[in-house]
């Protein structure tokens, strides 16, 4: 799909806030209400914006320790890398799972209360996860930047 420049406007300023109003977004655009309800909706239905959601403060919620996981399986068969996906994904502290390059087949992002909690999650659920050969986690000190906002 192809955008224009008040499309990539239109993106900025609804990744700011989804909840602006259409006359809102009018103003800041100078289009009429219409136009911009009719571009929303072309940029929903060309499957540019996908969803949206509420962003919750992880602190607020008691959830603050964030872990990045290194996973590598034993073997990379077909099999063993469906079975593995399948199971991840069901796991609710697995933020993000990513199939990546290099010495380690996934990356992880997980959020848990603490360090007492990320160990329960290690044990209990992570490592029940058959084909796991090796882990490697690293956890975070300081978030220095965090957005989800995509410059168009």
């Amino acid at each position: 799909m192809v955008l224009d420049a008040i499309d990539a406007q239109l993106l900025g300023y609804l990744q700011q806030d989804s909840k602006q109003t259409n006359k809102e977004l009018s103003n800041k655009l100078n289009l009429s209400v219409t136009a911009v309800y009719e571009r929303i909706k072309k940029l929903e239905k060309g499957g540019v914006i996908n969803k949206y959601v509420a962003l919750v403060k992880k602190e607020q919620i008691d959830k603050a320790f964030v872990a990045f996981c290194h996973i590598k399986l034993i073997q990379h068969t077909q099999e063993y890398v469906v079975k593995f996906e399948k199971e991840v994904a069901t796991i609710n502290e697995v933020l993000e799972c990513y199939h990546i390059s290099g010495d380690y087949d996934y990356l992880l992002k997980v959020l848990v209360k603490d360090m007492e909690a990320f160990r329960e999650f290690m044990v209990n659920k992570l490592t029940s996860i058959n084909h796991i050969g090796s882990t490697h986690s690293m956890f975070v000190i300081n978030e220095v930047k965090h957005t989800t906002a995509i410059t168009i």
